[in-house]
């Protein structure tokens, strides 16, 4: 094996031990929470109406590092915060595994607004929420930093994905569960 090729494969390997095995590096809430603040401050510098955007959300669930990788099967994981007029409320993390062409090892950063409160509840009551189930749900997993037209901000949960980084595409949660941090 060629040593670029033997690299992708060690840190694809890598990428998908991280994220079967998140629970072993968790974070402490203080750095989820400075995490979450930060990735707002991102996700307002790449686009001036973002900042609206939240001000108008029920909600806002942000994921700071989502790390996704595997070899012919792939592991995500990640950890963030669900806030409430501006104010953190509960942990949450990511998590999930697909089969299929995965190869690589990639890590982002997802803000999902409920811009209603009957989609904020759904979440909150929900044992396990996953993104894709839901026909109102709006994945940009293009770029945050993009123009979206009015049929998509009339959704009532939109998810973005920011600093996508890494060797895989396709980085947005959909089709993974996302439940309460267990303490």
């Amino acid at each position: 094996m060629k040593g670029h090729a033997k690299l992708l494969v060690t840190s694809a390997l890598l990428g998908l031990a991280l994220a079967w095995n998140g629970g072993a590096l968790a974070m402490s809430p203080a750095e989820i929470d400075a995490g979450v603040h930060a990735t707002l401050q991102s996700f307002y510098a790449q686009n001036p109406g973002h900042q609206e955007l939240v001000g108008k959300a029920a909600a806002v669930l942000v994921f700071p590092h989502v790390t996704k990788g595997g070899v012919g099967v792939g592991g995500l994981h990640g950890e963030g915060a669900l806030m409430v007029n501006g104010k953190i409320v509960k942990h949450f993390e990511v998590t999930g595994a697909s089969l299929g062409a995965t190869l690589g090892v990639a890590e982002h950063s997802e803000v999902i607004l409920f811009m209603t409160k009957e989609a904020r509840d759904n979440f909150e009551r929900s044992k396990g929420w996953t993104i894709g189930a839901d026909a109102g749900i709006a994945v940009a997993s293009k770029g945050a930093a993009r123009e979206y037209d009015m049929e998509t901000l009339r959704r009532p949960v939109l998810s973005f994905v920011l600093g996508e980084q890494g060797l895989m595409g396709d980085l947005s949660l959909e089709g993974f569960k996302i439940k309460p941090k267990a303490s």
